[in-house]
């Protein structure tokens, strides 16, 4: 998921996922980092580090509680709370979050609400005003008012958890981290937790899922040097004849709310599937794409594929590297389950957000991918004064102006501007303001110059659905309560924003999918390339009603698969977007279900082992595209390793290694190095796509690049074999056999404040690794890393793994990036990461029993008084 920007940011900048990435922390002088060192060498550190370990065993007693609370932890660190009410329950979960995860807390909050130079000071100027303009924050604090009187019940209970907690710890004794951020920030104070800090974060990840804002962006920079034509060939159509649909047709479905369900003897949701043609042979013939960006895998098959005769549900949400990571594992339970306290659910949340985000309760488990739709649009505004043009007529600006607050500096005054599509966001960022300085508006075919005949200046507005109030906050809770396909739907109906992708399956033997979320009913425009402001025609008309969005449920394949694929065909009669993924890793998971299969009944091991594939289409490509290329020695070497290459992205594979150079190089050449326009890198599986298509066309203009001295398709592909051997070469050395992909392609766990800090000590504290991987953009084992960028690191990575075994929920499986605990030098702050890098999962307690046997430490609050 990408974060907010910081700052003027190029296209280069704002692929990279992680708020760590972008938010560049030089937070400290030399002198800071000498007072480290002096601190580490008194011994005053090793004392600094532990006094803020969470306490995990005894009794602790909490104002607020209405009862004992009992907090069991396993030997990862992973906490089971049960309580008798769902107040005691949040409570809990908001004082254990602040146990583990409050530096990390704090820190999102301040992203959130635009207020990061508080923090870290004027460095941080340029993303507090990008935020700010977008204002999170407060979009988050209405929601939290339009919250009915149960859910806002659990908002105010977690509240009131995090804040016990703070009650007795301050400053390094909540965590390390503030104790450096006193070296240069010695007046900064905690401030309490509020409900609108948890909701804002979801505004955060809704930022990340964007969706197709970058493609946008890129066309419209692009748009003045390319023809419509070319364009087109750069950002081609999703391969509707290659790759698979999730909900290939649609008919009649009941509405959510509804009863539904097999079990209930009434019709279920009445999607019909069809085979699409030539799935298996376009895995075998097809690039596969995990995109270096945001992505995810889900699937779900029936108890009629599997061992045990009840569903498997597997899910891999793809987000950007960061630590600790971005998921908080958790079991929630009601001591006795009923209507006043129904919870008993346990899976991944986040770390100031109460609830379950992801996992299973004791009827139904779910899983969530991106559902890479357009939700965002970009619109040219001509700006005359403060005022802006509308259907022929000048209409007033919407301003207004905010006061960030600097640390170690002057307050700055943020004047803020908004049309009736959003907030005018060129001036912030040197891409938005590039667009309004040289604009192009149109769709995607059709791109011209806009009109100058109204006065004034261009400028560039953001209509976005996360910048109006909705009912995801709401939808987490319904999801971890309900008990049947109907109710998972009707939670779905309030999953408005980030749209998702989202299974289902159940005890009963039952699988399913909802494609939920706000989605715009565009008016002329198709949202390929910015909008003109000035005509309403060009405006939204509303959302696509609910019950008209994509659903099936029991298809007689057995099976759903999404993995940010294309939603449906093009007769569905709205349109969703133009930029899905490309639909490879769906092909290879479709691919391996079907051959896995066919060769006996599913097992959770199989659902493993599609989760860590690692094929490389596109190698398979390179293998035939550059075989019979001239060279010798070591080049020639390594043009045979190619030769008898299974197109596996190994960590300790040699020829992977070179074969990612290579596909490196190759587009470089191809479209960037020597060209006047160069023409992005970004979305490898758009461009294995592009390129794919190219090989086919020897004539192609693309193969010329007289800078280069490249006059043929056989020239570009010899020099970048040439030029890939020598870089790798320079890397590695020599000798081909001793090359690694896992060592190239390794991921360094950075801290996403302090870990970029520049100062080696402070690094030192907070970052881990680096850590060979395997796996790569455009794989099922999604590890994804920029072309172009000069490196193969790992930046964005299957954030957590899970498999749920409907037959026995304790018999499930799952794992993340780092560990429970967000405190450097605890044992659970990367004791999971090792089990990650294998695509190893861990046993998943989830029953009394299971929980009981797998506790190694056992917390209780106990009400004061």
């Amino acid at each position: 998921m990408s974060k907010p920007p910081t700052g003027p940011v190029d296209l280069e900048q704002r692929r990279r996922p992680s708020v760590g990435r972008i938010i560049g922390i030089g937070l400290f002088s030399l002198v800071a980092g000498v007072t480290v060192m002096a601190l580490v060498a008194a011994g005053v550190l090793v004392w600094t580090v532990q006094r803020s370990f969470p306490q995990l065993d005894g009794e602790v007693t909490a104002a607020g509680l209405d009862d004992t609370v009992t907090v069991q932890r396993d030997v990862l660190g992973i906490p089971s709370i049960t309580a008798d009410t769902t107040h005691d329950l949040f409570y809990a979960q908001g004082y254990v979050h602040a146990q583990d995860r409050f530096w990390e807390m704090d820190f999102r909050r301040h992203v959130t609400s635009g207020r990061v130079s508080e923090l870290f000071g004027q460095s941080q100027l340029g993303t507090d005003m990008f935020l700010r303009t977008l204002g999170w924050h407060e979009i988050a604090a209405q929601e939290v008012e339009a919250l009915g009187e149960t859910e806002r019940s659990y908002y105010d209970a977690y509240t009131d958890g995090v804040n016990a907690y703070l009650s007795d710890h301050d400053g390094a004794a909540v965590s390390l981290e503030y104790a450096v951020l006193g070296l240069q920030n010695s007046d900064y104070e905690i401030e309490k937790w509020t409900p609108a800090d948890s909701v804002a974060w979801l505004k955060a990840m809704a930022w990340d899922l964007r969706s197709n804002v970058e493609s946008e962006t890129e066309r419209a920079l692009l748009a003045p040097d390319y023809t419509a034509a070319q364009l087109a060939e750069l950002y081609p159509s999703y391969p509707f004849d290659r790759n698979p649909v999730i909900v290939p047709k649609i008919t009649a479905v009941q509405p959510a709310g509804a009863a539904s369900g097999a079990e209930q003897g009434v019709e279920t949701a009445a999607v019909e599937w069809t085979q699409v043609d030539g799935v298996i042979e376009a895995v075998s013939a097809l690039v596969g794409d995990a995109g270096e960006g945001i992505g995810s895998n889900s699937w779900v098959v029936s108890g009629d594929l599997t061992d045990t005769g009840l569903p498997l549900l597997a899910n891999d949400p793809h987000l950007g590297a960061s630590l600790p990571s971005v998921w908080h594992q958790i079991g929630l339970h009601c001591r006795v389950v009923s209507e006043t306290c129904p919870f008993d659910v346990a899976g991944f949340g986040f770390s100031g957000v109460p609830g379950v985000v992801i996992g299973h309760n004791a009827s139904i488990a779910w899983g969530l991918t991106n559902l890479t739709t357009d939700v965002t649009d970009l619109y040219l505004e001509k700006v005359d004064g403060d005022a802006y043009w509308r259907d022929g007529s000048l209409v007033p600006l919407e301003q207004r102006t905010e006061t960030i607050e600097v640390a170690g500096g002057e307050d700055v005054a943020l004047e803020i501007r908004s049309t009736v599509h959003g907030p005018i966001i060129s001036g912030l960022t040197d891409d938005f303001t590039a667009i309004a300085d040289d604009p192009y508006a149109g769709s995607r075919g059709v791109s011209a110059p806009p009109s100058d005949a109204l006065e004034g200046e261009y400028a560039v507005s953001l209509q976005w659905t996360a910048l109006a109030p909705g009912t995801t906050p709401s939808a987490i809770f319904a999801l971890n309560v309900a008990q049947d396909f109907a109710g998972f739907r009707e939670a779905a109906r309030k999953f408005d924003v980030p749209a998702q992708n989202l299974v289902y399956a159940d005890v009963a033997g039952n699988i399913g999918y909802q494609a939920p979320g706000r989605l715009p009913i565009r008016g002329a425009g198709d949202g390929s390339l910015p909008q003109p402001g000035w005509d309403s025609a060009y405006d939204w008309r509303g959302y696509i009603p609910f019950d008209e969005l994509p659903v099936s449920y029991n298809p007689p394949e057995g099976y759903i698969v999404t993995a940010n694929n294309a939603i449906v065909d093009t007769s569905y009669p709205y349109l969703l977007t133009d930029d899905w993924d490309y639909g490879w890793r769906a092909a290879r998971i479709t691919d391996l279900i079907q051959r896995k299969s066919a060769a006996g009944k599913l097992t959770a091991s199989d659902l493993r082992d599609i989760q860590a594939d690692t094929e490389f289409w596109f190698g398979k490509r390179l293998i035939a595209a550059v075989a019979g290329l001239d060279a010798t020695g070591g080049e020639k070497r390594a043009l045979d390793l190619l030769a008898q290459w299974d197109a596996r992205n190994d960590a300790e594979s040699a020829a992977a290694a070179y074969a990612n150079v290579v596909w490196d190089e190759l587009v470089q050449n191809l479209f960037v190095r020597g060209r006047e326009h160069p023409a992005p890198l970004t979305g490898q599986g758009r461009l294995f796509l592009v390129v794919d298509e190219l090989l086919g066309e020897p004539e192609s203009p693309w193969w010329t690049n007289r800078e280069l001295g490249i006059d043929s398709r056989h020239e570009m592909l010899e020099k970048s074999a040439k030029d890939a051997y020598a870089r790798l070469a320079a890397i590695q050395g020599e000798n081909p056999a001793r090359w690694s992909w896992g060592e190239l392609h390794a991921i360094t766990l950075t801290s996403d404040t302090f870990g970029s800090s520049g100062i080696a000590p402070i690094e030192w504290l907070f970052n881990r690794g680096p850590f060979a991987v395997g796996g790569g953009s455009s794989v099922v084992d999604a590890t994804g890393w920029d072309l172009g960028s000069g490196g193969f690191d790992t930046i964005t990575v299957p954030s957590m793994r899970m498999i749920v075994d409907l037959s026995d929920l304790d018999a499930s499986r799952w794992n993340h990036l780092t560990g429970a605990s967000g405190h450097a030098f605890h044992p659970n702050y990367i004791d999971q990461t090792g089990a990650w890098q294998r695509v190893e999962l861990t046993p998943w307690p989830f029953s009394k029993r299971a929980v009981d046997a797998a506790t190694t430490n056992t917390l209780v609050l106990t009400p004061a008084g």
